[in-house]
């Protein structure tokens, strides 16, 4: 576990820089239904280096910062990105959507040939989540809900996985076991259930139904999928195809949708199935372009979704087989909840009984719970890692008083008590955002930041350079950084907690677990004051959960010794456990599995048979 090398005198700290003003706005959805381009000019922030600052983040180990380049950004005519080009001063943005894929010729047979460069694009070591050391001393409790109970996996082999599928898996992502959540769900979709997974963030939720649902299409693609043109010859001006996709996968943020397309890239690798992405933000006409080459695999945000289920000769969901909510839970919120539901309800969606569908999130509230039960089937398998909205043993939790006036130094301090690393601040508000960012820029600090406000050019810019470790301190607001999975986060720091405006509990819960994913450790400080007394219950109560430190200023808000510790979780209303039990004493009851839950011989009889390829 990491720890910081010593905790904050907040006497020193009260002389320390003061509050720059308040914070107006907080960061609303990062993807609108609007994707009207707007002309945008950016100027860079004022740079006031503090003197020997850079000096003294070199000699700790930090990298030098990167200014971002305003320049090459600003190049907007072809005349000036020639002129820019020739001069060194611009260089193309590599936008999520256009990102190379394996493109298949109707000349391969079963599986196409191997592409060394494009290998070494999509599997390298260094942006691959693997599990970490911690991952076999994971205890976790695994529940199976409804009349149908699967027999879980415990290795992909006994899966009876479509041979591409399960050589992209073992061989170049190198996955050699599954995690709780993938040994109940793989199987559960290659028999053909509609399911509703509930997961701690990190557990690898993405790849539980990405492998098994294109595993089933691998054998069908050539009878399923759509006309599409051979592209080794491609002519757009008369090759063209309307997009009909097989796979919906719907989820809230651009940041996220970029990082599930390229958890597709991979594994569909070698075979027929094509991966798009559509997102807010990014130009639509590079999206289209994509879009009409074929598509079989399409993750979407839903405002450019949206926009594009009203061009009907470019999109058409009337093949879909499967549809996925990725973080259902966040899909439920504002906005969001409207777009959603006219997607699942409008344009020519495939409406047909072997339409399945999945519900994935880290908590699974009231609203999510009466999404399910209008599109799922009656009899859907609802599975549950340990407690929805829980934490794990693997990210040491600290919450240090800070006022607001001196979270600046406190922050400063905690990044030089500990080795450089890869770490994630997070705030409330997009001004506290680039306000932060800023501070840690000119004191020599290689930081960037993300959140709504930022165009997307500039946000996929933040994204690769925090991943590529160029700038390894990244400023988020919660709604950007949601589902973000990067390799080699040791460090969470909420500089703003999340009060019940920003998300509360819930929020911090998926915030602390951009940490410790996959059985890695991880590390996550929070600063309190007073203004975050409206978490500061649920907050002790997740704490004493893990048998994490309570800081004496919170030990009040402990619940009195013996008292159970009661989570507004995913737990159902009366009414629903009434009809629930009712439901179990007739069909055999809901499975409890216990810590851990599978055994190596527990496969899954039917996998081969149900497999579909």
């Amino acid at each position: 576990m990491f720890e910081p090398d010593n905790k904050f005198d907040t006497t020193d700290m009260a002389a320390a820089l003061s509050a720059t003003g308040s914070d107006a706005g907080n960061d609303a959805g990062s993807d609108g239904g609007s994707d009207a381009a707007k002309p945008v000019v950016l100027e860079p922030p004022p740079t006031v280096p503090i003197e020997g600052a850079a000096d003294r983040a070199r000699e700790h180990g930090f990298v030098a910062p990167v200014a971002y380049d305003y320049d090459s950004y600003n190049v907007n005519s072809k005349e000036e990105r020639e002129a820019a080009t020739a001069e060194g001063r611009y260089v193309e943005p590599g936008w999520a959507a256009g990102a190379a894929r394996y493109e298949w010729d109707d000349e391969y047979g079963d599986v196409g040939p191997e592409d060394a460069r494009l290998e070494e694009d999509l599997f390298r070591n260094e942006i691959i989540m693997r599990k970490g050391n911690a991952f076999s001393v994971l205890e976790y409790k695994i529940h199976q809900e409804g009349p149908i109970q699967v027999a879980p996996i415990r290795k992909f082999e006994d899966a009876g996985l479509h041979p591409a599928m399960l050589d992209n898996v073992t061989r170049l992502c190198q996955y050699d076991m599954t995690t709780p959540i993938q040994a109940y769900t793989i199987p559960a979709v290659l028999q053909g259930h509609d399911v509703v997974g509930v997961a701690q963030t990190g557990s690898g939720k993405t790849a539980a139904y990405l492998i098994p649902i294109l595993s089933r299409l691998m054998g069908k693609a050539k009878k399923l999928a759509a006309p599409r043109p051979n592209l080794r010859d491609y002519n757009p001006e008369t090759d063209r195809v309307r997009a009909e996709p097989l796979v919906l996968v719907i989820c809230p943020a651009r940041e996220l949708a970029a990082q599930i397309f390229d958890e597709a890239r991979r594994l569909c690798y070698r075979t027929q199935l094509r991966p798009c992405v559509i997102y807010g933000g990014g130009p639509p006409v590079h999206q289209r372009m994509e879009l009409e080459k074929g598509c079989d695999i399409l993750i979407a945000t839903t405002g450019r979704l949206c926009d594009f289920m009203d061009r009907p000769s470019l999109l058409s969901l009337n093949r879909l087989k499967y549809t996925v909510i990725d973080e259902a839970d966040e899909m439920l919120d504002g906005d969001w909840e409207m777009e959603l539901k006219k997607i699942l309800n409008g344009g020519d969606n495939n409406e047909d009984a072997d339409h399945a569908y999945l519900m994935f999130s880290a908590t699974f509230p009231r609203e999510a719970r009466a999404l399910a039960r209008q599109y799922l089937a009656e009899d859907y398998i609802r599975i549950r890692v340990g407690r929805a909205g829980s934490t794990h043993n693997n990210v040491t939790q600290k919450i240090i008083w800070v006022e607001d006036s001196a979270k600046d130094k406190a922050l400063h301090d905690l990044l030089f008590s500990m080795p450089p690393g890869r770490s994630i601040i997070f705030v409330n508000s997009k001004r506290k955002a680039d306000l932060v960012d800023d501070f840690l820029f000119n004191r020599g600090l290689p930081s960037t930041s993300i959140h709504s406000d930022r165009t997307q050019r500039e946000r996929e810019d933040a994204l690769r350079s925090f991943k590529i470790g160029k700038s390894p301190i990244l400023v988020a607001t919660g709604v950007t950084a949601r589902g973000l999975d990067v390799k080699n986060v040791m460090h969470v720091i909420n500089y703003d907690l999340p009060s019940a405006q920003y998300g509360g509990i819930r929020e911090y819960v998926h915030r602390i677990g951009r940490t410790a994913r996959i059985g890695n450790e991880g590390l996550a400080t929070s600063f309190y004051n007073d203004r975050d007394d409206d978490i500061a219950d649920d907050l002790v109560k997740i704490l004493m959960e893990r048998e994490q430190e309570v800081p004496d200023f919170l030990q009040d808000r402990a619940p009195a010794e013996g008292e159970p510790l009661e989570f507004d979780d995913d737990t159902d209303h009366e009414e629903e456990e009434a009809a629930a039990a009712a439901f179990n004493n007739s069909n055999g009851g809901a499975s409890d599995a216990g810590d851990g839950g599978f055994q190596p011989e527990e496969t899954t009889g039917q996998a081969d048979d149900s497999a579909g390829w």
